[in-house]
């Protein structure tokens, strides 16, 4: 579905703060529905079978609503598809052309994306397993997911001001290794830590958010602009997703059924490590493959241009040679 959204949003010069508006909005909304949920069950009695019907028949006029305003989106300008390239859907056959031809970074990124879903999934939706809620507010998850929400916003906004999408790439691999490394740290040091609760929740959603939400919204975007990639991004963010999806199932199953005894705070922390770890090589790597990538391809495209003239020239010299001669002959 997301990739879906994303369509109306991407191939413009307003493309990054848009999706990243549209990103945080799912930190944001997950406090919120957690906070709200909460409060359903402990001032009304709502019961955990029905409170999730209740929140979700507040929530679906609204998501009607916005579904009709995103169709009233005004098509990208000859400026936006000039800056950000013109955007098609590929075929079967395009994909795997497209995928072969960034294999190694998109493995590397396909391999990171997986691990940081299930992550993130494994927060969401255990996280009443992995901490104790009794301690905290109700409205606490809204609240830390709020300011979460508007440093990730100060965060794509400073992205978004990066013209340069080598850079942009650059710097968005660089802010998810640090918020990658800093999961890693808190799940090996959780026990000798001794962190409040509200500080490692904050930090949990900023630090997994600021990774994954970058990846479900701007820098696909600004990868097929910086390499002139013919596609879109919906592509790769249903790619990502599924691949992620399929890793939540597959880890909650080795749970469940492998290591049912191992409590759900040290499953937590002890994945967080390994999860932090490779996402950090794997960013490390994608970085190293995006400069050298795009350095080859500028001086593959300066050897062209200046062979270009000398085609032209090789081209007129035999007319220059007859002209002198009939010149001499004359």
């Amino acid at each position: 579905m997301w990739g879906v959204i994303f369509s109306f949003l991407e191939g413009r010069r307003t493309t990054d703060i848009l999706a990243g508006i549209m990103g945080v909005s799912m930190a944001l909304s997950s406090g919120v529905a957690k906070s709200l949920g909460l409060y359903a069950m402990h001032d009304f009695g709502v019961s955990e079978f029905w409170m999730p019907a209740l929140i979700g028949a507040f929530a679906f006029p609204l998501l009607c609503f916005m579904g009709w305003m995103m169709t009233k989106f005004p098509s990208p300008t000859a400026a936006d598809i000039a800056a950000r390239t013109k955007r098609v859907t590929l075929n079967g056959q395009e994909r795997r052309r497209l995928f072969v031809k960034f294999m190694p970074l998109l493995v590397m990124l396909f391999g990171a994306n997986l691990l940081l879903t299930v992550q993130r999934d494994i927060k969401e939706d255990f996280i009443v397993c992995i901490i104790d809620v009794s301690t905290v507010s109700p409205w606490a998850f809204a609240y830390l997911d709020s300011i979460a929400t508007i440093v990730l916003l100060g965060a794509f906004a400073l992205l978004s001001s990066v013209g340069n999408h080598l850079m942009a790439l650059c710097l968005i691999l660089i802010f998810s290794a640090i918020g990658m490394g800093t999961i890693a740290f808190l799940g090996a040091e959780d026990e000798s830590f001794g962190m409040p609760t509200t500080a490692w929740l904050f930090l949990q959603t900023f630090c997994i958010d600021i990774a994954y939400l970058s990846f479900q919204t701007i820098f696909f975007e600004r990868f097929i602009a910086c390499f002139k990639v013919k596609g879109n991004v919906g592509f790769f963010i249903i790619t990502i997703d599924f691949v992620g999806y399929f890793g939540t199932l597959a880890l909650l199953l080795f749970k469940e059924f492998m290591v049912p005894h191992i409590e759900w705070a040290s499953f937590y922390n002890s994945m967080s490590v390994v999860v932090g770890t490779a996402c950090c090589l794997a960013f490390a790597g994608s970085i190293i493959y995006i400069v050298k990538s795009k350095y080859r391809r500028m001086a593959e495209s300066r050897t062209v241009a200046a062979a270009v003239p000398a085609i032209a020239d090789d081209a007129q010299e035999p007319s220059v040679l007859a002209n002198k001669e009939m010149v001499a002959l004359n």
